[in-house]
């Protein structure tokens, strides 16, 4: 099957072996600047979704599955690709951000394979080097180590297997398309949405074969079926068997289902465009290329079928990708990240496109065009990618969240506690249990759905309640900034009067941790802890319990 934009030197075997690598040379390229920016990031403190997934995968490594002393509605898989990394890497922040290099890396090289697949060279090195740049960005907050890193990791080799299970007509080759989408579901919901995409190209391909009531097409969706809901299957027989199915389908069915419900429509589209306001200068020059370079490739004739088949996986796998990025209708930065590898094929579909319809004199035009928007996509990110030390990026980044101040705590809690000592953060900050290699005293992790206007919210905090007083934990991290409660109007703050009065009847101040207007961070210990009199806007108290 070949496309009229294909254009790889590879495919004369008269050509030099240099000729025959240059593509990879550039692919090599991104990686190393990419690698770069990545390297010089590594020791950047966890954020919070970082440190919920890596205390989760420390439990995992420790023969504790996931549910059991950390609650959460993300499905599983992303904690046991942390546990997975930091089994080779090492249980740091620089391990995990190792292995995140390294997934965006092989994510990075099945952009450039699909894209490349589909509409030739340059469009696979376009994608490349667009995905690339976009995925380390401060618009998707790609310094951090999140679930839909992982979710792309396998949905990019899923597409590309799936377009070369169409061109083969292989039972065997389609199953491991959906295998390889289902994975991309087990590392977070999202993920669903690259295997409808899957099932809704096999029907329309079948559609204009006119095969759909054929047993050679049922016999492919069965093959597709069957590989998306293997991963799903065998987690459920692995958690049945663990004991804590229970636990499990609570958090990642009935409470997902009120959080996703508990946003309207037009509070999402104000998110939206939010967030396109905000992050404007940095994807603009994508957007208006890519968008020209489309409208090129979709409205000019094609000479066959096959690129017409192409264009609509290019713009099924588009469509569907950004379906991923509208669970809740939240629209945070990190689920764009499962919208770029779509949008940079796109990109290399339109510029591979521009470039072909123009004379052989005027086909560097395009090229000169992309390195322009990549040039100052680069340079409006200069400071995240070159200048900043890691606390202050991810000060810069994160406002007046308190991860700086996290590390601090634990420290404190690691150096003062034996490793039985189980300690309780009342907040969302998960990262403490993470640096401090102690157990929670609660599954509840998070604090968020607390304070959500949900059905469950009472019910939880009771039972946070009760989970504490029952372990009796040698420290507990009263976190008393914003943004590890979100309380809202509705929101009921008896959990957080408890933890007031119940540290005060049996522990006492160890260390205060606090944040000044100025951003500068106020840090007491020992007796200083305990005679400080506060009067900072955001804190958060590690109380030690009172001897017996």
């Amino acid at each position: 099957m070949k496309h009229e934009m294909d254009n790889l030197p590879s495919a004369n075997p008269s050509r030099s072996p240099l000729l025959r690598l240059w593509p990879w040379l550039l692919v090599l390229a991104v990686l190393l600047f990419v690698g770069f920016i990545r390297v010089r990031l590594l020791d950047m403190p966890l954020e919070r979704d970082e440190g919920e997934y890596a205390y989760a995968g420390q439990l995992i490594l420790q023969g504790i599955p996931p549910y059991e002393l950390a609650y959460n509605m993300k499905l599983p898989g992303t904690y046991y690709a942390y546990a997975a990394g930091m089994a080779v890497f090492g249980q740091t922040t620089s391990g995990i951000h190792l292995t995140l290099l390294l997934i965006n890396a092989l994510t990075t090289v099945f952009v450039f394979l699909l894209g490349r697949k589909l509409f030739g060279t340059t469009a696979g090195l376009v994608a490349c080097a667009s995905y690339g740049l976009m995925s380390v960005s401060t618009a998707v907050v790609g310094m951090a180590a999140h679930a839909t890193q992982f979710v792309v990791l396998f949905a990019v080799p899923g597409a590309l297997v799936l377009w070369k299970a169409v061109e083969s007509r292989c039972v065997r080759t389609i199953f491991f398309s959906g295998l390889l989408f289902g994975l991309a579901l087990l590392m977070k919901q999202q993920g669903i949405c690259f295997g409808l995409f899957g099932l809704a190209f096999l029907f329309w391909e079948a559609f204009r074969r006119k095969a759909i009531f054929t047993r050679v097409f049922a016999s492919e969706t069965t093959a597709y079926a069957a590989g998306f809901i293997l991963p799903f299957a065998f987690f459920f027989v692995a958690c049945a068997i663990a004991g804590d199915f229970s636990r499990f389908w609570f958090w990642t069915f009935d409470y997902a289902r009120a959080y996703a419900s508990g946003s309207s429509f037009g509070d999402g589209m104000v998110r939206l465009n939010e967030y396109i306001h905000e992050q404007i200068l940095f994807f603009a020059g994508f957007a208006i290329l890519t968008g020209s370079g489309l409208v090129v490739a979709l409205c000019r004739p094609w000479k066959d079928d096959d690129a017409s088949l192409k264009n609509s996986f290019a713009m099924g796998f588009l469509f569907f990708s950004f379906l991923g990025t509208t669970p809740g209708l939240f629209f945070r930065a990190h689920y764009f990240v499962v919208f770029l590898p779509a949008f940079a094929v796109a990109t290399g579909m339109a510029v591979a496109a521009m470039e072909s319809g123009l004379s052989k004199k005027m086909k560097i035009i395009p090229a000169l065009l992309f390195a322009g928007v990549m040039a100052w996509s680069v340079k409006v990110q200069a400071w995240a990618f070159f200048r900043l030390p890691p606390p202050a990026l991810l000060r810069a980044i994160y406002g007046d969240n308190p991860f700086v101040e996290s590390v601090m705590a634990a420290q404190y809690i690691r150096e003062n506690s034996n490793p039985g000592a189980r300690v309780a953060v009342i907040g969302s900050e998960p990262e403490i249990y993470f640096y401090a290699d102690r157990h929670s005293a609660t599954g509840y992790i998070y604090t968020y759905p607390l304070m959500e206007p949900q059905p469950y919210a009472i019910g939880m905090q009771r039972e946070m309640i009760g989970e504490i007083e029952a372990a009796k934990p040698e420290f507990i991290v009263l976190v008393l900034y914003k943004y590890s409660w979100l309380m809202g109007d509705k929101s009921d703050p008896a959990i957080i009067n408890w933890a007031v009065d119940y540290a005060k009847k049996f522990y006492e101040p160890a260390e205060v941790i606090g944040l000044q207007p100025d951003g500068r961070i106020i840090w007491v210990v020992g007796k200083a802890a305990k005679d400080f009199h506060n009067s900072l806007p955001q804190f958060m108290v590690i109380y030690q319990r009172k001897p017996a």
